[in-house]
């Protein structure tokens, strides 16, 4: 059985109750206490979905570029997968500056920077007349991404009380659905230049309304700035009187003081700091091994190279819809359920999910005849397979079924709750660096994925990626019972207090 997240006293631990620890008489719990954390939470993740809109701006722009009438952007099969995959090396690059930026410039004003190059890329992709622009663009993009993506969770998650930060965790991965959602919809009625002009709209929105909202309390308590860092919780918690978060105030004072100093490298070696980075990092690795990233970039490329029902432009629509639906439902439930047993269900249904897409490709009926042995270099995606079979059964209905499936899964479990418990366990004195080092991981990952998934599909066929996703989900699932904490209903500092006791117990 699940041991709740409760300890020993001891010279650095306080015990937790079993339920949410009271603020003190003044405090005002509920909807209202957390009204402008709502807002400054929105105006966060609005970062988010550029992000999740520029990760999937291939789907349906590499379709349109294979036909291109201009020889210097139509799309061979390589061509094809740098334009798909080099968005994950900036993603990278954006990770690896997060290191530095989140705790030089705080979590706000780093989220503010991502907007510059965010900006650049989708120009550049607008306007491009040749490859390198496409390159360029999707790189940039992707480098607003990795940083956003490292900045966001941590700014949310410091800027929440307990009682709604399993659902306000959520929403990174909510708005990133939703960006990816908006590009599937748009990709029905705009051509693919006036996509990356869309794109721009969302960054100078999130820019404008960050700046009317305040840093993270414990990262300016963190610079010393204790009257800034005391009026951003009391503005936060929606109340005049500092009295009301006087006692918040001071845990999360209490925190910051005891970890003022840097993190040394003979400190990483102790238990209660590798270990929750060692959990973050695994994670953000299985995450990305399940195969999303390349399924959602090449999501319409994937359906045109199977026998399917309905046009691969609406099957990825669809898709992109049930993804935000159902990470809609992780947000209302992960405060209910817990942590673990959603991750649990997410990876037995992306596990079957993806066995079942494997099985369908190398049994089911053929949409394309795979020739292995054209060169990769001068064959355009579609240019020298033959059309596509004519559906003759309900049975072409598999591969949506199936995707549709395994994006419900992710995004119940492995999407959200990955980037809320990078969040949530980190070490605050490591958890700018560990952010950072958590996004560099996860998307130099999604990088090797992405850039091999069409080579792998072209030399072996389709169902040998599906098939070795399935074979990580079930790691994934070993992983979730043996090594990841449940942190549902615990603050920050009760959660930080857990791994310091040493205690093997929080593995079982």
């Amino acid at each position: 059985m699940q041991e709740p997240l409760l300890g020993a006293e001891g010279r650095d631990y306080d015990t937790f109750p079993e339920g949410p620890q009271s603020p003190g008489p003044g405090a005002r719990p509920g909807v209202l206490q957390s009204k402008k954390v709502f807002l400054a939470t929105f105006a966060a993740v609005l970062g988010n979905f550029s992000f999740g809109y520029a990760l999937v701006y291939t789907s349906p722009v590499i379709p349109a570029l294979e036909r291109s009438s201009d020889p210097d952007l139509r799309l061979t099969k390589t061509q094809a997968s740098w334009f798909g995959s080099i968005f994950t090396l900036g993603a990278a690059a954006g990770g690896l500056s997060a290191m530095l930026l989140n705790d030089l410039l705080g979590r706000k004003l780093s989220i503010m920077f991502s907007a510059v190059p965010s900006a650049i890329g989708y120009a550049l992709m607008a306007g491009a007349q040749g490859l390198w622009m496409l390159l360029l663009g999707r790189m940039l993009t992707g480098f607003a991404g990795g940083l956003t993506a490292a900045c966001i969770p941590v700014y949310v998650s410091e800027i929440a009380p307990p009682g709604v930060r399993g659902a306000l965790g959520a929403t990174p991965q909510l708005m990133a659905v939703f960006g990816s959602l908006s590009l599937y919809a748009l990709g029905l009625l705009l051509p693919w230049r006036w996509l990356a002009v869309a794109g721009e709209g969302p960054v100078f929105i999130m820019v404008l309304l960050l700046s009317f909202m305040p840093n993270s309390p414990r990262f300016l308590l963190s610079r010393g700035r204790e009257e800034e860092a005391l009026r951003a919780l009391t503005w936060l918690r929606h109340t005049a009187d500092t009295q009301d978060v006087r006692w918040e105030f001071e845990q999360i004072q209490n925190n910051v003081q005891r970890q003022s100093s840097r993190v040394s490298l003979a400190e990483v070696r102790d238990p209660h700091m590798y270990r929750p980075i060692l959990i973050a990092l695994l994670m953000r690795f299985l995450q990305q091994l399940t195969g999303i990233t390349p399924i959602l970039v090449y999501l319409q490329p994937i359906f045109d190279s199977t026998a399917v029902l309905l046009p691969p432009e609406d099957d990825a629509a669809i898709v992109g819809a049930v993804r935000l639906l159902s990470v809609l439902i992780a947000a209302l439930t992960m405060d209910l359920a817990g942590r673990k047993v959603l991750l649990f269900v997410s990876a037995t249904i992306m596990f079957a999910a993806n066995l079942t897409l494997g099985l369908y490709v190398r049994f089911g009926p053929r949409a394309l005849a795979h020739n292995g042995t054209v060169g990769l270099e001068n064959m355009p995606l579609g240019g020298t397979e033959q059309p596509l079979a004519t559906p003759t059964s309900y049975l072409t209905l598999v591969p949506l079924l199936a995707t549709m499936f395994f994006i419900m899964g992710y995004a119940m479990g492995w999407g959200p709750i990955t980037w809320l418990l990078m969040s949530e366990i980190l070490p605050l004195r490591a958890r700018g660096v560990a952010s950072g080092l958590c996004v560099l991981v996860s998307w130099l990952t999604a990088f090797a994925l992405t850039k091999s998934f069409l080579l792998v599909e072209n030399a072996f066929g389709l169902q040998v990626p599906f098939f070795f996703f399935a074979a990580i989900c079930l790691v994934s699932l070993v992983f979730t019972g043996c090594c990841v904490p449940e942190t549902k209903g615990r603050s920050l500092e009760q959660i930080e207090s857990y791994f310091r006791t040493g205690r093997r117990s929080f593995l079982h």
